[in-house]
C-alpha cells in the first residue's frame, strides 16, 4: 500500500524546472517567437527606387523634374534612389505615371536610337491613343492596295485638331529606329492616305 501511494504521490508532483519537457516548450515557444518577429521584419522592409512622375515617352530625358522617389518592397530590377540616379540618361519605352522605372528601360543618350517623326493623318486616331501607347502606321497610294509601314511604334505625344472634330488631321508623333525613318517618310509623302492603328 505504501509503495502505491508514493507512486501517485509522484505522478502528481507538478514539474520542476530541470523537468526535460518544461525545457523543450520553452525553446519551443521562444524559437516560434523568434521566428515570427524576424518574419514581420522582413515584410516590413522597404527600399527606396524612382518612378515616374508623368507619362515619360521613348526618348525623354530623366531629370528631378520626370522621376519620383517611392518607398516599396521590391527586387533589384528597379533603380534604387539615390544611389542608382539615371539623370541625363533617356528611357526606351512608355512609363506610365506612378510606374516603378525598371534598369531595362533606361539608356544613355548616346544608345537610344529612336527618332521622334511626325505623322500626320487623313483618317481618325482613336481616343485611346495617346503618348505612351504603341501604334502601327498604315499608308494607302493612290493606286494600290493599304499597306502596314510601321509596326509596334511608341508613341511620344499627339496632337489633335479640335477645329475637325477628332476625324482627321491629326498628328502622332512615333519614335522609329534611325535606320527605318527614311523608309517610313517615303511611304508618308507618297501616300493619299495616312492611318494609325493602336496596336494590341
Amino acid at each position: 500500500m505504501g509503495a502505491q501511494v508514493q507512486a501517485v504521490a509522484a505522478r502528481l508532483r507538478p514539474p520542476g524546472w530541470r523537468d526535460p519537457r518544461l525545457v523543450v516548450g520553452v525553446l519551443l515557444i521562444v524559437v516560434a517567437v523568434v521566428g515570427v518577429a524576424a518574419m514581420l521584419r522582413g515584410a516590413d522592409r522597404t527600399a527606396p527606387v524612382y518612378a515616374a512622375a508623368t507619362d515619360l515617352a521613348p526618348g525623354t530625358v530623366l531629370d528631378e523634374s520626370t522621376l519620383v522617389v517611392a518607398h516599396v518592397r521590391v527586387g533589384d530590377q528597379y533603380l534604387g534612389a539615390p544611389d542608382q540616379a539615371p539623370f541625363g540618361s533617356v528611357v526606351t519605352r512608355a512609363v506610365g505615371a506612378g510606374e516603378l522605372l525598371p534598369a531595362s528601360a533606361v539608356a544613355a543618350r548616346e544608345d537610344f536610337d529612336g527618332r521622334p517623326v511626325a505623322v500626320v493623318t487623313t483618317a481618325p486616331v482613336a481616343a485611346g491613343v495617346d503618348a505612351g501607347s504603341v501604334v502601327d502606321v498604315w499608308v494607302t497610294p493612290e493606286a494600290g492596295a493599304s499597306e502596314r509601314v510601321g509596326e509596334s511604334l511608341p508613341v511620344s505625344a499627339v496632337e489633335r485638331d479640335e477645329g475637325s472634330f477628332g476625324l482627321a488631321g491629326e498628328t502622332v508623333y512615333v519614335v522609329v529606329p534611325a535606320d527605318d525613318v527614311g523608309l517610313l517618310l517615303d511611304a508618308l509623302s507618297a501616300a493619299s492616305e495616312v492611318a494609325v492603328v493602336g496596336a494590341a
